[in-house]
């Protein structure tokens, strides 16, 4: 059978991953501190013995587009945003460090600082911890304060400082489960430079309109591909045919 079949099948193979990458952007475009996604395809050689002609498709995730989302007003004391480049540090749930720029934080029962999707986050020893208080106030430089129940109103605590990082982005990458790491699987160092800004989330940076257009051209690849591989299969069949002839 023409190799060529197998060729146009791993077109269509990548083309359908490349469509699960742009979809997972597209259902990620509400979710707060997305990066979006990149997908290329490139050909790559047949090993052995090949005609010139013949190549294999692959699809990869190259890069993260790591450009900021718009600012959303909350005014809600533990929503932080962080301005410019730079990462808020939590506890994965496989128990690393990992690197995030979603800032919607709550208190847990237990008092420990969680993000939305309820990782812990991570301070200047470990997960900040919360004490009793009857109000939590996160300053530029991540600093958070408490008003301890009963204090006044300006006898605010210093209890932790959220652990915010700036590395190269050239040496990180995005997990399975959406948050970024480095490459060497090192923690990060503290950044002192970066800052937030309190009562702001960072929307997502993906835009919807782009990933659906990339998704309907991949499609129409894909059906490309499927219409070689039936070619493909026709010409065998008739190969066969006048083989049988002979």
């Amino acid at each position: 059978m023409d190799k060529a079949l197998y060729i146009a099948m791993t077109g269509a193979k990548h083309n359908m991953m490349a469509q699960t990458a742009r979809a997972n952007n597209l259902a990620n475009a509400n979710t707060t501190g997305f990066k979006a996604d990149f997908e290329q395809s490139r050909a790559m050689p047949v090993f052995g013995e090949h005609f010139p002609t013949r190549v294999y498709a692959l699809t990869e995730r190259p890069a993260t587009d790591m450009q900021s989302g718009a600012f959303i007003q909350t005014d809600r004391a533990l929503d932080i945003a962080i301005q410019g480049d730079g990462w808020i540090a939590v506890q994965s749930n496989t128990g690393d460090e990992a690197y995030t720029r979603s800032g919607e934080m709550v208190v847990d029962p237990n008092g420990i600082l969680r993000t939305g999707k309820g990782l812990p986050v991570m301070g200047e020893g470990g997960p900040v911890v919360i004490p009793p208080a009857s109000h939590v106030e996160i300053g530029v430089d991540g600093v958070i304060s408490v008003q301890a129940q009963g204090a006044e109103a300006n006898e605010l605590v210093q209890v932790d400082r959220i652990k915010l990082v700036n590395p190269d982005k050239q040496q990180m990458e995005k997990g399975l489960d959406g948050l970024m790491r480095l490459r060497s699987g090192e923690p990060a160092e503290t950044d002192a430079f970066v800052t937030v800004e309190s009562g702001f989330l960072e929307s997502s940076n993906v835009n919807a309109a782009q990933e659906l257009i990339s998704i309907l051209s991949l499609t129409r690849q894909y059906e490309m591909q499927t219409k070689m591989m039936k070619t493909v299969d026709e010409n065998s069949a008739a190969a066969a045919s006048v083989m049988r002839m002979s």
